[in-house]
């Protein structure tokens, strides 16, 4: 799956805004970004490099299997997979976005 596809997902998901009302960014390293801003109305689905309240950073296969349901987040976390800089809290909601 491309980063387009992975934004418009997220956009369809969040659509004008939800109960999540955090910020975060998926980043990818090379393969680039995606930032969801939901403190404001309607809420911001874009790949700019803006501050969140959380950065989640995983390789863009890892975030597909942990989104598919093939791979635990949390077990990523663990195994060094996925990693949280800022606000854990936040992260421990994205089960929210990702379904």
């Amino acid at each position: 799956m491309s980063l387009e596809a992975i934004t418009e997902q997220m956009k369809s998901r969040i659509g004008a805004g939800g109960n999540f009302k955090k910020s975060v960014k998926f980043d990818f390293g090379d393969d680039g970004l995606v930032r969801i801003d939901d403190k404001v109305s309607p809420a911001i689905v874009d790949n700019e490099d803006a501050p969140v309240d959380c950065t989640v950073k995983v390789s863009m296969a890892d975030f597909m299997d942990i989104a598919s349901g093939k791979q635990n987040a949390q077990m990523a976390f663990m195994m060094g997979k996925l990693k949280i800089d800022g606000d854990m809290s936040v992260a421990l909601q994205l089960g929210s976005i990702l379904g």
